[in-house]
């Protein structure tokens, strides 16, 4: 969580003192790239640099700390309990368990004065999501106001972002997002993924309240822990909230979270109400899926659809980089509404193509040749030549060229294919020790265009001796890149130039997947945990504990923490 500091100069004005004290409503921003207006870019969350990616905080500092101050005057929270609902509320109909107290008028006040922006802003977005959540609570048999836990939690943000590391629109761990069968990986992380993660915080809230049979314990439970309130209402002898509240036990943070929720919950329902009038809300989320290879680009996709790429990364923000996972025989993006007839049809005519960009990087104090190629990960000689440079002295101030591959994509004319011709294909013999990242190294081309050329299932499914197909254009003499220099390289057309720039025209069929059959399954990996049996985990994942031997090549039921264990999705 970032943390900022507002320097006061003399003579500034109490009013724009308070202005500045009050500042949750209005965040900042360090990054150097563009931005949502009012979003803050979260400083050790992300992979991507893309802003359409990129993970944003859940909370500002400021306003945690200006519910924290405007909770602490409350007093007693026992004592204030069950204050009756006034007549108005009574007439719109709550089916999660309200009441109204001084903790709940604290947030219906902030709400309505200094965090007014975001509540503006909050019930905009939740025009989106609304529809969704409350079909998927109404399945679960659940009270359908839960879906308002998301407001306080992400803001209805599906980027969302934790100091404590939680992500998505349900703020969910990593480890409890796993437990209820979210995928994350250093491709995807699904709770980003809005309707996968919603099922999931659906599954987590219908256990909490199996468990403590209280809603106001439960979503207490969701924020500081089901342990830790079992301990609490065990120490206290309570089954009430609120009556646990009362003791310093639990901390702050986690008291908030209930009447939070709840004031949340009656401005949502009627907001006219609150003085909060012309919302744009905005339309519910709808898509289609395409089901596409490994390695594609999400600007790939926008293309199929002729929509724009931010279009298409707002449906798909789990995908981490940007790209269809490298690890799975195929994925199935969501594009919008409408688009999937024309996505398909273009399929076959996507190409892409890899060129040389440069980047520039300005040299600082205590910057090495070694500390420059490690960052932007290049060898020291070609760092040099691109530079022009004969030895490795910086000069602070001065300006690097930093050369990586990019990739661009284009539509073949319609009723072409975009097929290569033969002279352009390279087959490379894969040596003993060598990896898909490996060789993308030596060609200088990105490794997701070596699995989909090759229709590779897995980025890892490669063995020496196997052939790999590259397709190189040799036309262009601009790159010093030396692809005849190794054993392994058989060229098809022995005559064509050495010294070629490495520029990769991919035919999109193969981007495009067959059916599943039974050879083409997808395979996650899960590790041991301490305390799992073979039938924990089997049960876990549906699955006999035949199969998980059978795949793991285990003569036993004994399990080590640590092992990773393959799973197949039978």
């Amino acid at each position: 969580m970032q943390r900022f500091t507002t320097v006061l100069f003399q003579g500034i004005s109490l009013t724009a003192l308070l202005l500045l004290l009050s500042s949750c409503g209005v965040q900042h921003t360090t990054v150097n790239y563009p931005l949502p207006s009012g979003e803050i870019a979260s400083p050790v969350s992300s992979i991507s640099t893309d802003p359409a990616l990129i993970l944003l905080e859940s909370e500002p500092e400021e306003c945690l700390t200006e519910e924290l101050d405007a909770l602490r005057n409350t007093g007693n929270w026992e004592q204030s309990y069950n204050i009756p609902v006034s007549g108005h509320e009574e007439k719109v109909h709550y089916d999660f368990p309200v009441v109204m107290n001084k903790q709940v008028q604290v947030y219906l006040d902030l709400f309505q004065h200094q965090q007014r922006k975001q509540m503006r802003k909050w019930l905009a977005r939740s025009g989106k999501y609304l529809p969704m959540f409350r079909a998927e609570f109404r399945e679960a048999g659940l009270p359908e106001d839960l879906a308002y836990l998301a407001m306080i939690e992400s803001g209805f943000n599906q980027r969302a972002y934790s100091r404590s590391r939680a992500v998505g629109l349900w703020q969910f761990m990593k480890g409890t997002g796993k437990q209820y069968h979210l995928k994350i990986d250093r491709y995807v992380d699904e709770r980003r993924h809005a309707e996968k993660s919603t099922k999931a915080a659906a599954a987590y809230l219908g256990d909490l309240y199996a468990d403590f049979g209280d809603w106001h314990l439960a979503v207490a439970a969701y924020n500081g822990g089901p342990g830790k309130i079992r301990r609490g209402m065990k120490r206290y002898k309570t089954d009430n909230f609120w009556s646990l509240a009362q003791h310093r036990y639990l901390r702050l943070e986690t008291k908030r979270y209930v009447p939070k929720l709840i004031a949340a919950i009656f401005i949502a329902k009627d907001p006219e109400k609150y003085g909060f009038t012309n919302i744009k809300y905005q339309s519910p989320m709808e898509y289609e899926t395409l089901r596409v290879g490994p390695g594609l680009s999400l600007d790939a996709v926008a293309l199929l659809c002729n929509v724009s790429s931010r279009k298409t990364k707002s449906l798909n923000p789990e995908l981490k980089t940007g790209r269809t996972p490298l690890n799975k025989s195929y994925y199935d993006v969501n594009i919008p509404v409408g688009t999937k007839t024309l996505a398909e049809a273009n399929l076959s005519r996507l190409n892409s193509v890899v060129t040389t960009g440069y980047k520039t990087h300005i040299i600082r104090k205590g910057d090495t040749l070694s500390k420059i190629c490690r960052r932007y990960k290049i060898n020291k000689t070609t760092l040099l030549k691109v530079n022009n440079l004969r030895k490795g002295k910086l000069i602070a101030g001065a300006h690097l060229r930093i050369p990586h591959s990019t990739v661009r994509y284009h539509l073949a004319p319609k009723g072409s294919q975009g097929k290569i011709a033969s002279e352009n294909l390279i087959l490379h013999t894969i040596k003993p020790g060598e990896s898909v990242s490996k060789i993308a190294r030596i060609y200088n081309v990105p490794p997701q265009l070596i699995v989909s050329w090759n229709g590779l299932r897995n980025v890892h499914k490669i063995r020496a001796g196997q052939q790999l197909a590259l397709y190189i254009d040799t036309s262009n003499t601009q790159s010093k890149q030396k692809i005849s220099r190794t054993e392994s390289v058989s060229p098809v057309n022995p005559h064509a130039d050495s010294n070629s720039k490495l520029i990769v025209l991919s035919q999109q069929k193969k981007f495009s997947v067959q059916a599943a059959t039974d050879n083409n399954v997808q395979v996650s990996w899960y590790k041991v945990r301490r305390g799992d049996s073979l039938w924990k985990i089997a049960r876990r994942f549906n699955l006999s504990t035949r199969q998980i031997k059978t795949w793991n090549n285990l003569r036993s039921d004994r399990i080590q923490p640590g092992t990773r264990l393959m799973i197949k999705d039978v």
